[in-house]
């Protein structure tokens, strides 16, 4: 089941699956946040944290000629198992390096229903809580 929550999940970051997040999300889905202590629960939250992640670690979006994808956010490794994934991904942030993972993990529905992001250099985490919270401050 996870290898077609994960396609899902490629084509709403490309910008393919309309209403993504409504499709792939259950309605009790948590979100663990890098920065945020509390688990977010629900699929309400669990959108605007994944939609402000979206504008301050914007990736290449698909378009029809090459393009230069230096900084930008992009998925490099991929371990799935089971209703489990394990997405490494890195991308600069205010000129610095990043990288960390989304741990997926879908129900037998197809819904997911934790999504995990771990992230590294503290740098890094810092710029990501400065402008997610403007991001999350603009969507209230």
């Amino acid at each position: 089941m996870i290898h077609s929550v994960i396609e899902q999940w490629h084509a709403h970051m490309r910008g393919e699956l309309k209403n993504g997040l409504d499709i792939l999300l259950d309605d009790d889905c948590v979100f663990y946040s890098p920065i945020v202590f509390t688990p977010q629960v629900g699929k309400e939250i669990t959108k605007m944290y994944l939609m402000a992640a979206g504008q301050t670690l914007p990736g290449e979006k698909k378009s029809d000629g090459p393009s230069d994808n230096t900084g930008k956010f992009r998925y490099t490794k991929e371990v799935l198992d089971g209703n489990t994934a394990v997405l490494e991904f890195e991308t600069t942030i205010e000129g610095k390096y990043a990288n960390g993972v989304d741990i997926i993990t879908c129900n037998d529905a197809g819904k997911i229903i934790e999504f995990r992001v771990m992230m590294r250099p503290l740098q890094a985490i810092n710029a990501v809580h400065r402008q997610m919270g403007e991001a999350l401050d603009k969507m209230k």
